[in-house]
């Protein structure tokens, strides 16, 4: 008979695990700093709202609490809006995808009170072969506590290759198209986006963000939720995906709803530039509004503290068990 404790430290001590930790763990924040992109001005601002359909109700009853309170502000139980497939005013994506769920005063995970099993750690980049024991200590891991990055954290990211011995190396994508192509322009644009992120892959690039920061006049942006699942599922289809990470750039994530779907599609990291822009216009009017770096951080955990929410009324304790599981 076998004590278990004697078990568990034979398994323990069979590998260096800690010191190939240590060598192959890169932190986010443990990168040097860089320099992010400056606010737009109140009318570039105001367009790029309207292109991703923002809403006062948005930004009153969304991002005003997530930022000032660090908060998730919650109207019901389950999604008390009528189905977005019956309206007649167009929708969002996100608006498509409904939350399902047994309404239950007792989910099966509590966020709060069990804490200590959940996760939001993110690993971004290439995944090495689970099954294979001997390559342990090899492969670079780059790990972000929280999905949800900062401008400053994006740009870490973007300039990675120059601190970390060419370990990782980046490649932004547009998932914008010419605007004269129309609505109908749309899947040829998602084809050549796709076949974008293959070609990328296979020259090296293992970490790939999609963004959409190029809109304008002349370019409309595939929606972000329908880029980064076409894009995900392009390369699983090609047996390309665990080479390479996923980040996506996006202004049209704001709410939990948003980010929860596009982590459900693979997205292992999101950068949601235009809600951090639109929280430093927001904060000179209002009376004891926190400083610009604060308000972020509180909308940061705002989303935090919903994913928790969301991940636990499915039983899922941890962020990478919720990446690309399209739950």
């Amino acid at each position: 008979i076998i004590d278990d404790a004697e078990l568990k430290s034979d398994l323990a001590a069979a590998k260096p695990y800690q010191q190939w930790l240590d060598e192959t763990q890169i932190h986010i924040a443990e990168l040097p700093s860089e320099v992010a992109a400056m606010g737009p001005d109140a009318a570039t601002l105001r367009s790029a709202q309207k292109a991703f359909g923002y809403t006062r109700e948005d930004i009153e009853f969304f991002l005003k609490p997530m930022a000032t309170e660090g908060k998730d502000p919650v109207g019901s139980m389950g999604r008390d809006t009528p189905p977005a497939v019956l309206s007649d005013r167009p929708k969002l994506l996100y608006d498509y995808f409904k939350e399902r769920f047994a309404q239950v005063t007792n989910p099966p995970i509590d966020p709060i009170r069990e804490e200590t099993v959940m996760s939001l750690v993110s690993l971004i980049g290439p995944r090495p072969n689970l099954l294979d024991l001997n390559t342990g200590g090899t492969h670079k891991r780059l790990e972000v506590s929280h999905p949800i990055l900062t401008n400053v954290d994006l740009e870490r990211i973007r300039r990675i290759e120059n601190h970390v011995d060419n370990a990782f190396r980046t490649k932004k994508l547009s998932i914008c198209y010419p605007a004269g192509e129309g609505a109908s322009g749309m899947r040829g644009a998602l084809q050549r986006l796709c076949e974008r992120a293959t070609d990328t892959v296979r020259e090296g690039r293992n970490i790939i963000i999609l963004s959409d920061r190029c809109l304008d006049v002349e370019r409309v942006a595939i929606p972000a939720l329908l880029a980064t699942s076409a894009v995900h599922h392009y390369l699983i289809r090609h047996g390309l995906r665990t080479d390479s990470g996923l980040v996506v750039e996006t202004g049209a994530a704001i709410e939990v709803h948003h980010f929860a779907t596009l982590a459900g599609y693979g997205a292992e990291a999101i950068n949601p530039y235009l809600a951090f822009d639109t929280i430093q216009a927001l904060l000179p009017t209002l009376n004891d509004a926190p400083t610009l770096e604060e308000a972020r951080q509180r909308y940061v955990k705002a989303v935090g503290k919903g994913l928790f929410k969301v991940m636990s009324k499915m039983g899922i304790s941890t962020y990478q068990s919720y990446c690309g599981a399209q739950i």
